[in-house]
């Protein structure tokens, strides 16, 4: 059959591309692999030349393919399954990037093209290393390009390819006509938690980060494969911190899609996909120590190997995690089940097993050094800190693969109850030491530190320190009392070693380095890592509920103890244009608008500070849910100071076709002008009855007869509302004018006189929760936080700095 308006040339090229440059990957593999090892000398520039052109040809073949992926996104051919799936035409400019690594396919296509980007510049730059370490690159680009592949051997199906078509990937009956594209006019669309901006930057810079990890993996198997276990360190140094640099930064990116798209409630919640990006970085944080530590004082290069080669595993590891849909029940934004378990786990075991059989065998032919480490050394405590990062990324990923655990030996062990605390009673003395250690490892000297001279150039850090965190504790406190004692002296602890390292660094550098900032990229990086241990213990310390319930109008049910989102107490509803208490605030819903942008219904809540009299709007949103969810999503916003920030986000929503859905009818009651009568809410009275009232509210009923009520409703927190019900008589036709008290919920009318000299008057009442216009949210205070987000900032740049700095010093080592 031959189908209508079908677009298939793309889909061609780029199944074609992928093919390509599946054999040009494995083909430069293989030669770059005979450039170094080829048992004739004399052949092994041909073999490099050769592989440089495999490795051009593969390198354009993604390029090609990530741009007809691109394209047929942005031209919205929903002929392909990809498409379809993951786009929709009303979608702007920027989230049709972000469909791009929505899905699987378009991730593995991200990832080989850093791959590709990266493995030029080892071309470029590496030297001798050039060939080991591009065997490694161009096989990962092989292992890569078999994950968008999409054909089957032997029945079994290889990859998932993002240029299949549709029709072959569902069966419907509106397949079977050839005109099928008239009806398929649109596709689902971007999940809603994607449609954030922070997705259009952070997936990019997180790949990066995970591209970069092969580097020092590659040249640490490339210092197995020649067997030349000291040179391989040197230029794997900068690659390291590079590394570091873009894996770090793509996490706290991703924490900022979290704080600004999430409702955690913050920045971090301990999520499994969170952990499983966090542990490498931790792990080659402690291959970066010890590998500096062995290009000083010739320890630890068995460490280094060990970590370097299990930070690029952890990578893969995590990739099984968050592809393999095992933590669907557990993470909020891991991938489904891909289907390709086996072969995520047959990409994992391809580099573990020859790197780790590796490794293991020429475990004793890696230089050692027997003597012991002086206490006074900076190796040795730079190999503690290490230690402890290690240990602490054992037990993050142990606690996150838990529903690993269970499928594979059958258990049903639950995670935690408290999931995030279950890490912080850990993580936070993994603060307070490498908070201490890199405050006082600066100031120690490789094999040996006179001790007279150690403590007296700490003394000064280590009082104004003191004297900072005494401060911080008095003044600013920590809040965090729910557990216990003992927790919360740690968190008291480990804020001034936060401190500790800021004011040590900072100290080291002015004194230690007499202010050259171009050497200072380590201090640099501390001073920065400091500040992000202080931003997070102050701002999630010290996190205050500011919405706490002052209306007694709650349409949340509690359902669990322990869920604070869930909790009707810490949940302010606001009532449309009615300014409502809110601690230090009077907040007051005002308006919403639905965005024809990006589809979303942004809501205007007006806050004004009791005292100082600032007026601020914040726009927190919600956006349909689509993929099958239903529901609403909502989106936080927040109000950026210097010192703190104010975060909101909705809750619940009144439902806004619950008007014409109220089946709640009026109460009729003849009541006497003056005397009180009482709803469920408080209580009102008919003051008197107006004929024709003078009120603007009235205006379009000049000229007819009006008989209205002047009606006070008291609340039970003694709030006073005025209702003004009415009747008209326009030619013999009398007509009802409701009024309604939204707040309270009550609408009035006035059906009747009664009998006049007994002052009666009868009136209708409703009380029915589905008049209102309203809005539930939470909102919280950070102080502090942008100590978190500057620090982030700081490490960065000193991780640069770092590199450029090792890259200076490598090349003069070489001439």
């Amino acid at each position: 059959m031959e189908f209508v308006g079908e677009n298939l040339l793309p889909g061609q090229i780029g199944h074609f591309m992928i093919v390509l440059s599946l054999m040009s990957a494995l083909f430069a593999s293989v030669s770059f692999y005979m450039g170094f090892k080829a048992a004739d000398v004399s052949s092994r520039p041909t073999w490099m030349k050769l592989a440089r052109i495999g490795f051009a040809v593969q390198s354009i073949s993604v390029l090609v393919s990530f741009y007809i992926l691109y394209h047929i996104i942005n031209n919205h051919l929903f002929e392909y399954k990809y498409v379809w799936q993951h786009s929709s035409k009303a979608l702007p400019m920027e989230y049709l990037l972000s469909c791009f690594w929505e899905g699987q396919e378009g991730s593995f296509l991200l990832w080989s093209f850093w791959h590709a980007v990266l493995g030029w510049f080892i071309i470029g730059r590496s030297g001798k290393w050039e060939g080991p370490v591009m065997t490694v690159i161009s096989f990962a680009q092989f292992a890569l390009a078999t994950m968008v592949l999409g054909v089957y051997f032997f029945g079994q199906k290889v990859g998932s390819s993002p240029f299949v078509l549709l029709r072959n990937e569902m069966d419907a009956p509106i397949f079977s006509t050839p005109n099928y594209l008239e009806f398929v006019t649109d596709g689902n669309g971007l999940n809603a938690l994607l449609q954030n901006y922070w997705m259009v930057i952070h997936p990019p810079v997180l790949f990066l980060g995970f591209a970069s990890t092969i580097v020092p993996f590659a040249y640490a198997v490339g210092g197995l494969l020649t067997k030349d276990h000291k040179g391989w360190t040197t230029p794997a140094l900068p690659w390291a911190s590079f590394s570091a640099a873009a894996l770090g930064l793509g996490i706290m990116m991703g924490a900022a899609w979290a704080y600004e798209s999430l409702t955690f409630g913050g920045y971090w919640a301990w999520d499994p996909v969170e952990n499983a990006s966090l542990v490498p970085w931790l792990i080659l944080i402690s291959g970066l120590h010890t590998n500096l530590i062995y290009k000083s004082s010739g320890y630890s290069l068995r460490a280094t190997y060990l970590f370097y080669i299990l930070t690029f595993l952890l990578i893969l590891y995590s990739t099984f995690l968050t592809r393999s849909g095992v933590l669907g029940d557990t993470s909020v934004h891991s991938f489904t089940g891909s289907g390709m378990n086996v072969q995520l786990l047959l990409f994992i075991f391809a580099f573990l097993i020859p790197a780790g059989f590796m490794f293991a065998r020429q475990y004793k032919q890696i230089p050692s050094i027997q003597k012991e480490e002086n206490l006074y050394s900076r190796e040795f405590w730079m190999f503690i800190g290490s230690l402890v990062f290690f240990f602490s990324s054992l037990v993050i990923i142990g606690k996150t693969s838990l529903p690993v655990f269970n499928k594979i030996f059958g258990t049903s062990i639950a995670p935690p109850q408290d999931v995030e605390y279950s890490h912080n009673q850990i993580q936070v003395w993994v603060a307070i030491i490498v908070g201490l250690l890199t405050a006082v490892t600066q100031y120690l000297k490789y094999k040996d530190t006179p001790k007279k001279t150690f403590y007296s150039k700490l003394l000064w850090p280590t009082a104004i320190s003191l004297a900072i965190g005494l401060c911080i504790s008095y003044f600013v406190g920590v809040a965090y009392d729910k557990k216990g004692p003992g927790f919360w002296l740690a968190l008291h602890i480990a804020i001034t070693a936060a401190v500790y390292a800021i004011v040590a660094n900072a100290g080291y550098i002015w004194s230690g380095m007499k202010g050259k900032l171009k050497l200072a990229g380590a201090s640099i990086a501390h001073v920065g890592f400091g500040m992000v241990l202080l931003g997070i213990l102050i701002s999630a310390s010290n996190k205050v509920t500011l919405s706490y319930n002052t209306t007694g109008i709650s349409p949340l049910q509690m359902k669990d103890a322990n869920d604070v989102n869930n909790n009707p107490q810490e949940n302010l509803t606001l009532i449309k244009g009615v300014a409502t208490d809110m601690g230090k605030y009077m907040v007051t819903y005002t308006k919403d608008t639905l965005s024809p942008r990006d589809q979303k219904r942004y809501f205007e809540i007006n806050f004004q500070h009791k005292q100082t009299k600032e007026n601020f709007k914040l726009y927190p949103d919600v956006i349909e849910n689509n993929k099958g969810g239903e529901g609403l999503t909502p989106n936080p916003d927040a109000k950026h100071y210097w010192h703190k920030d104010i975060f909101i986000y909705l809750t619940f929503l009144s439902d806004p076709t619950a008007k014409q859905k109220d089946t709640t009818q009026f109460a009729k009651k003849m009541v006497v002008i003056g005397d009180t009568s009482f709803y469920s809410n408080g209580m009102w009275t008919v003051n008197q009855i107006e004929v024709n009232p003078p009120d603007e509210k009235f205006a379009a009923y000049k000229g007819d007869t009006l008989l209205a009520a002047d009606i006070s409703v008291i609340a039970k927190d003694g709030r006073i509302y005025k209702a003004r019900p009415a009747f008209r008589l326009k030619n013999n036709t009398l007509d009802i004018i409701t009024d309604t008290v939204m707040s309270q919920s009550l609408v009035f009318t006035i059906n009747k006189p009664g009998d006049m000299e007994k002052r009666e008057v009868e009136i209708g009442l409703k009380e029915s929760n589905a008049i209102l216009d309203f809005v539930t949210l939470k909102a919280y205070e950070f102080p502090a936080i942008n100590v978190l987000w500057l620090g982030i900032v700081v490490t960065v740049i000193g991780f640069i700095m770092s590199m450029f700095q090792r890259r200076k010093l490598a090349k003069r080592n070489n001439e």
